[in-house]
């Protein structure tokens, strides 16, 4: 199958109008047309609706769209694996939660490419379900997870434990206080959410809900208030711009390595999580 039709198709489906794919894709409105039909022809069923200002894909689409992506991840998988700079033997796709990479995976990344030299890692941020699909259909060698499911195909490596503490703008605030009022709860996943909630039962609507430590990070620095942070995010603000607040109790956060039980690469996978051993 030519990929320009699958990049036409997932194109079209992103942008929900023949013209703007187009635009993306740097091809004639008429070209994009042609690809779809010939995609069409091929597979026999129609894959979009066409109204002139809704563009909505078919069942026969939505089922298509699955198989698209994952063909079209799997040439452009191919392609980086072929194209590897000379005397690199192995390169492994990573992905992880934003919020990991913001608490050690920067430093865990430089240790790769300091003490294997063999090993390029190609690294990128997904969300949990689009990494766990990946992990799945064979498209990313490794991903970082604070839930990991429970499915025999992958294996998972528990890391380091990431102590969570809480930290305010305000000195000496109790945390009682500092979840009643201009308080920034932040993601942490699942088990973090339901230690939280036992801790701070009868606590107000947060002033924001944040997915990543940044967010509230950086939220705090313009408009104050306090949150949960990773100890190593804070450790150079603490006594200047944030302190600890010291009631709050600290809420240990477990983060997990995944990888597939039949990868060819588990060897080398496996060397690189060598770092966490020794953290």
């Amino acid at each position: 199958m030519d990929i320009a039709l699958l990049k036409s198709f997932l194109e079209v489906h992103r942008s929900k109008h023949f013209g703007r794919a187009a635009k993306n894709l740097f091809i004639s409105q008429s070209a994009v047309s042609a690809r779809i039909k010939q995609l069409e022809d091929e597979l026999g069923v129609r894959l979009f609706t066409r109204d002139r200002n809704n563009i909505e894909l078919t069942t026969a689409g939505k089922k298509f769209l699955i198989y698209a992506e994952n063909i079209l991840n799997t040439w452009n998988k191919a392609r980086q694996e072929i194209a590897v700079p000379e005397g690199i033997e192995t390169l492994l796709s990573v992905a992880a939660l934003s919020s990991i990479w913001d608490i050690f995976l920067d430093d865990w990344l430089s240790w790769v490419h300091n003490a294997n030299a063999t090993t390029a890692l190609q690294a990128s941020v997904m969300r949990s379900d689009s990494l766990m699909r990946s992990l799945l259909d064979g498209t990313l060698d490794l991903g970082f997870v604070f839930d990991p499911p429970k499915t025999p195909q992958l294996l998972v490596k528990e890391l380091v434990p990431v102590p969570l503490i809480m930290v305010s703008t305000e000195v000496g605030i109790s945390a009682e206080s500092a979840v009643n009022e201009n308080y920034i709860f932040v993601d942490w996943g699942t088990s973090f959410g339901m230690i939280h909630a036992g801790q701070y039962p009868e606590m107000p609507p947060p002033t924001l809900r944040a997915s990543v430590g940044r967010i509230a990070l950086n939220f705090m620095k313009n408009c104050h208030g306090s949150a949960y942070l990773p100890e190593a995010m804070v450790t150079d603000q603490l006594g200047s711009s944030l302190f600890r607040v010291e009631d709050a109790p600290i809420i240990q956060k477990e983060a997990y390595a995944l990888y597939s039980q039949t990868s060819s690469k588990k060897e080398a996978i496996e060397k690189v999580l060598i770092w966490f051993d020794n953290s």
